[in-house]
């Protein structure tokens, strides 16, 4: 079983009931998820949640469930103590919007390697034909001409999809 921060025998108190300034006793609720030297953990769960909730979600829930749910509390009680407003919600939406941006960059990228490989076959196609009506002159010259086009073109692009995310309901 888990030592939890307290010493067998001892009367060293979890970071909760040190808190709360009371006894901590062997069966403490919070012991295993709160140990003594990390206070700050129970305190912002303490300061969002309140103690009598957090002790009456985790004696309803079974022990095998009880870590993961103190990970979300605590997760949500720091966003909430960074972010009182908007707390998770807040860095959901600050990561979907660098998904947003970051699906636009590779869509213009992928846009751009699709016109890169096209115009690459359409040199190859002239460099390497000999029959082509446009082989006269040097292959410099017909490189040349080639790329007086611009590298990028926003033609190819599907302006549409690029505002909408493919995360929205």
């Amino acid at each position: 079983m888990k030592e939890s921060g307290r010493k067998q025998g001892a009367a060293s108190p979890c970071a909760a009931c040190k808190l709360l300034r009371r006894r901590c006793a062997q069966d403490c609720v919070f012991a295993p998820y709160f140990p003594a030297d990390e206070p700050q953990k129970f305190a912002n769960v303490h300061k969002v949640f309140g103690a009598s909730n957090v002790n009456k979600m985790l004696q309803e829930l079974p022990v095998h469930q009880r870590g993961d749910a103190v990970s979300s509390m605590v997760y949500e009680a720091n966003a909430r103590v960074r972010d009182p407003v908007y707390g998770c919600v807040g860095a959901i939406s600050s990561l979907q919007q660098q998904i947003d941006v970051l699906q636009t960059q590779l869509a213009l990228a992928q846009a751009e390697v699709v016109h890169l490989r096209v115009r690459q076959t359409t040199i190859s196609h002239h460099v390497l034909s000999p029959t082509s009506p446009s082989n006269s002159g040097s292959p410099s010259s017909r490189l040349v001409g080639s790329q007086v086009r611009p590298i990028f073109d926003m033609d190819m692009v599907d302006h549409a999809s690029l505002g909408e995310s493919m995360w929205s309901c």
